[in-house]
């Protein structure tokens, strides 16, 4: 008898902790071919990605040590850090809500 096929889960690296998670998991940014960054909720923008925890500290991190803005070779603005902090606090509060 055959095996059920097991569906891989796409695992992306943060770019402020390092750590390894399933895709879904994680807020991604996204650099557009014309070069505009934006914080891509559907996972499905062209262009290139990074991803972060939805975590102050590995936003922090990843602001520190500016790998964001080396991940997409580009300068980031810094009303995206600002929303990004807006999403993780809000993804935080949920999830605090939750417990």
């Amino acid at each position: 008898m055959a095996q059920p096929k097991v569906k891989k889960i796409p695992q992306r690296q943060c770019t402020g902790c390092g750590e390894s998670k399933p895709k879904r998991e994680l807020i991604r940014v996204v650099r557009s071919p014309e070069g505009e960054i934006s914080i891509d909720f559907t996972g499905k923008k062209s262009g290139r990605g990074a991803y972060l925890c939805p975590s102050e500290k590995c936003l922090k991190k990843a602001l520190k040590t500016k790998k964001l803005s080396r991940s997409l070779e580009c300068e980031i603005p810094e009303d995206i850090y600002d929303a990004l902090a807006e999403e993780i606090a809000f993804t935080e509060r949920m999830e605090a809500s939750d417990d």
